[in-house]
């Protein structure tokens, strides 16, 4: 067997599953923000604007480290950085949740609890990022060419699982308090980390002249159309996730009714909606993708019509229970949507380059998550309904160009 059919560093299917739930880990304690942090900043006393800077800002370091980390995995060793980055990301988290405590306290408030939450913050973007890079050059060197999409998908599918299990898993730790979601992810963090660190075998020093994917440019025209569609489509789900805790508590008036508990209540309100999401994605993608593997341009453009009907009419519906419906139906769509536009861009390119492709694509969702939350938080100062109308336009746009170009391409250069 020639060693283009053979994995450069093997790992056994219970390996593969720690990779998975690594990146789960890392993608629960990014998302979880989303849910906690967004409505006790602002009963801390800062407005929208200052809390998606904060988010934002973040978000840019965590894209720019990405590579960088990839070039430190390179060196050191996939474990190592994987294991550093789930420690990184339980700490900064941690770090992050002492000063919102205080700021909550009243120990510190206005700019210097802006600054002080931006500062704890750069150090999860900077920290943190080395998980995904790390595990998706470990999937790349455990598989071959033939089976190298579907292990990579699989990084891909963990990171969209934990960024929804994140806000869902709120809605269960909430009742024991409004940071307690967050204590939740540190602890699943460092969990993680000490399982990956007995579990996945010894760092092994990389050969100069072993083979490697080599890498693709932003540039690529193949890759190109994938890249700007799943950047528009991570915008538009930024701007969601960013404000749906704000939209939840106004609508629904938590403050007023409720006073001191609203924050616990906002926090509970919007862990349900995720988790609805959480568990229709689940039930799709392990009950429909996993199994039929059905052809990604067919299933795209349904997916994302899914997407967009269920935030218009999770504005459109004001009861609590149709917006929790509502999110059904988008964690159903968006588990039809997001692995079929990364297996369209991986498969968009040779076999050679499709762990290049995925590392390439890895890029979007913070990418879009640098300009999302700031469009929503800035939406949502002129008007509550214009991120969830505006989300649900920008998929419903991605739905017809699917539809129209998209599903009329070939699947493979080949074809």
């Amino acid at each position: 067997m020639s060693t283009h059919e053979t994995p450069l560093h093997p790992l056994s299917a219970f390996q593969q599953g720690m990779l998975m739930l690594a990146t789960v880990a890392v993608g629960a304690g990014m998302s979880i923000n989303f849910v906690v942090v967004t409505p006790l900043t602002r009963k801390a006393g800062l407005g929208e604007m200052e809390v998606a800077a904060i988010m934002t800002l973040s978000t840019v370091l965590f894209a720019v480290m990405i590579p960088v980390w990839g070039r430190i995995a390179d060196r050191v060793g996939r474990k190592r950085v994987m294991v550093f980055s789930l420690f990184a990301t339980a700490l900064t988290n941690m770090a992050f949740l002492f000063a919102l405590e205080a700021g909550l306290a009243g120990l510190v408030a206005g700019t210097s609890l802006l600054f002080l939450l931006i500062f704890v913050r750069a150090w999860f973007g900077l920290l943190a990022p080395g998980l995904q890079p790390a595990a998706m050059a470990a999937m790349t060197d455990a598989t071959t060419p033939v089976n190298r999409a579907a292990g990579l998908g699989m990084i891909g599918a963990a990171m969209a699982i934990g960024s929804i299990i994140g806000p869902a898993g709120a809605a269960v730790l909430a009742p024991f308090g409004a940071l307690a979601p967050l204590w939740g992810t540190i602890v699943f963090c460092l969990v993680v980390g000490v399982l990956v660190g007995f579990t996945l075998p010894k760092t092994v020093k990389r050969e100069r002249n072993a083979p490697r994917p080599k890498p693709l440019s932003l540039m690529d025209t193949r890759m190109r159309p994938h890249l700007l569609f799943l950047l528009t489509y991570f915008i538009a789900i930024g701007m969601m996730q960013q404000t749906l805790a704000w939209f939840i508590e106004d609508r629904y008036q938590l403050t007023e009714r409720l006073g001191d508990e609203a924050g616990k209540a906002a926090v509970l309100y919007t862990g349900i909606t995720f988790a609805c999401y959480a568990i229709a994605s689940l039930i799709v993608q392990f009950g429909y993708i996993n199994r039929v593997r059905p052809d990604p341009r067919k299933v795209l453009p349904i997916g994302l019509v899914m997407v967009s009907a269920g935030y218009l009419f999770a504005d459109i519906f004001h009861e609590l229970y149709v917006v929790y419906a509502c999110f059904l139906v988008v964690g159903a769509g968006a588990a039809l949507a997001i692995p079929s536009a990364n297996a369209l861009g991986s498969l968009s390119v040779s076999r050679e380059e499709q762990g290049g492709a995925a590392a390439l694509l890895a890029v979007a969702p913070p990418g879009g998550f640098i300009f999302g939350p700031i469009i929503g938080a800035w939406l949502y100062q002129v008007n509550h309904a214009l991120p969830l109308l505006g989300a649900s336009a920008m998929i419903g746009a991605l739905a017809v160009y699917s539809l129209l170009v998209t599903a009329r391409r070939p699947l493979t250069p080949n074809e």
